[in-house]
């Protein structure tokens, strides 16, 4: 269980980073390639990064593993950032990159510190000496 949360916190950490690298580079990008810009500015890949981001973020941190039960600031810090997200997706385009910007940090703040914590408790825990 411990492996697959480590797994889920890494996919949404590198999916979050994905996300702030969409907002950051491509529309610099978007200045010398007309298609690539069209293309990142599609509603849809806004939609389909949340669509994607939201059950992998909620998943991870819902079921942090190594028999911790889930941290109720990292759960509201993860689902506000879920909701920037969202609201950066689907909300008005005046404040489209902001709101994107800081659910993506948000995000993958929750998750690093998520990954800490597992970490830490399973740093804590006896091991077994085998006889």
């Amino acid at each position: 269980m411990r492996q697959a949360a480590s797994v889920l916190d890494g996919a949404a950490l590198g999916l979050s980073s994905l996300c702030l690298a969409h907002c950051l580079a491509l529309p610099v990008l978007a200045t010398a390639l007309p298609l690539l810009g069209a293309w990142a500015e599609a509603e849809w890949v806004h939609a389909l990064f949340v669509m994607i981001a939201a059950p992998l973020a909620a998943t991870a941190l819902l079921r942090p593993g190594h028999g911790l039960k889930p941290s109720a600031g990292l759960l509201a810090m993860g689902f506000l950032g879920l909701a920037l997200l969202a609201f950066g997706a689907l909300g008005p385009a005046a404040h489209e990159r902001t709101a994107t910007l800081l659910g993506a940090l948000l995000v993958a703040a929750a998750h690093v510190l998520n990954w800490r914590r597992r970490l830490l408790h399973a740093a804590s825990q006896p091991t077994c000496a085998a006889d």
